[in-house]
């Protein structure tokens, strides 16, 4: 999982908003767990929360580079 989100839900906390408020306004909370656990999302979604919280993409969420990088198999 490449990708972390804790940097969303602190800055969710911080503004005082919680999971639930975000289900009540239409976000599913396949999304919200996705995030919970690092999978990918839709840019669609970061949108959302960058829009949501007046913030840019750093501030959501981070990138942590596997242990060994993925390289294209040869044919």
């Amino acid at each position: 999982m490449p990708f972390i989100y804790n940097k969303l839900f602190a800055k969710l906390k911080e503004k005082g908003i919680s999971t639930y408020q975000l289900r009540q306004n239409g976000l599913s909370p396949t999304i919200i767990n996705k995030l919970v656990h690092g999978q990918n999302v839709n840019t669609s979604t970061l949108e959302y929360f960058c829009k949501l919280l007046s913030c840019d993409i750093c501030d959501i969420m981070e990138y942590v580079p596997d242990d060994e990088p993925n390289e294209p198999k040869s044919e």
